[in-house]
């Protein structure tokens, strides 16, 4: 049976690794001189630590884990599915590790070009195909028709943490504070970056604008959507009412972000994704 090693884009907690037969190799997380592993800290003590002024950071897993964990199931082929290459340097990460083993040629390092939820998504898929006896091929081809039908976007909420982490200007951070507004920000079609994808005034108002962009998208039947959020619970089961009246046949899920994805939005941020299943 073919091998899913991930990271913990994927949000999998350890627990549910085990219980899914996959190997999740964390992010790392700093943040006031603390070290952290992504999905092994308690959230409560991390969002006080945020609101102490600390930004945190995140960084690639150490590419000893990949190392180890290549080889540990040497023998087997194996997929590594790896979270958006340009976003995070974890996909380079596991590249380099499969160019330290011995068994390379057994091994792919996929870019999913996505995270969070959708990642999450071709993790499971893989593993059911792996578990139906699937060729390391077939998942590969599986998940790229998945990969060719899926964006993410992401809505701010939290400038003066944006501002302190250095991704907002001090005179944007001002500006978007006095008008009261919410950024959009749309993942790149490689994957590697967020861009500017529009203003709101509101949460719902941002939340509309990617419905109609999904409607456009040809989303329903047959795709996730997913919403992550940080600590932003009610918003997203507003945002998810939105979808599901939109879109009444395809699945909708909610899930909470690491704090690694904390880094990225802030506090109260929420992604909002779609990919075919």
């Amino acid at each position: 049976m073919v091998q899913i090693i991930t990271d913990s884009s994927t949000l999998i907690t350890e627990a549910e690794s085990k219980e899914l037969g996959v190997d999740v190799i964390p992010l790392s997380i700093s943040i006031l001189d603390e070290e952290y592993r992504d999905l092994q800290v308690d959230m409560d003590h991390f969002y006080g630590l945020i609101a102490q002024g600390g930004v945190p950071r995140s960084s690639q897993p150490p590419i000893g884990e990949f190392v180890e964990a290549f080889k540990r199931h040497a023998g087997r082929k194996i997929i590594n599915i790896a979270m958006a290459d340009g976003l995070s340097g974890t996909y380079l990460s596991a590249c380099g590790a499969r160019e330290m083993v011995d068994n390379k040629e057994d091994i792919v390092v996929y870019n999913t070009r996505t995270l969070c939820g959708p990642h999450r998504h071709l993790v499971y898929k893989a593993q059911q195909m792996a578990q139906q006896g699937k060729s390391l091929a077939d998942i590969v081809r599986a998940l790229d028709d998945c990969v060719e039908h899926c964006e993410s976007f992401l809505i701010a909420q939290d400038f003066g943490f944006l501002r302190r982490g250095g991704r907002l200007t001090p005179l944007a951070a001002k500006f978007g504070e006095a008008l009261q507004v919410k950024p959009l920000l749309q993942q790149t079609p490689d994957g590697k970056r967020l861009d500017a994808f529009g203003i709101s005034r509101t949460i719902k108002g941002a939340a509309k604008k990617v419905m109609h962009h999904f409607q456009k998208k040809g989303v329903g039947e047959g795709y996730l959507i997913s919403i992550s959020h940080a600590r932003a619970a009610k918003d997203a089961l507003d945002i998810a009412h939105i979808m599901k009246e939109a879109f009444g046949k395809a699945k909708v899920e909610i899930l909470e972000l690491s704090p690694a994805f904390v880094t990225q939005g802030g506090p109260r941020c929420i992604a909002i994704q779609y990919i075919k299943l």
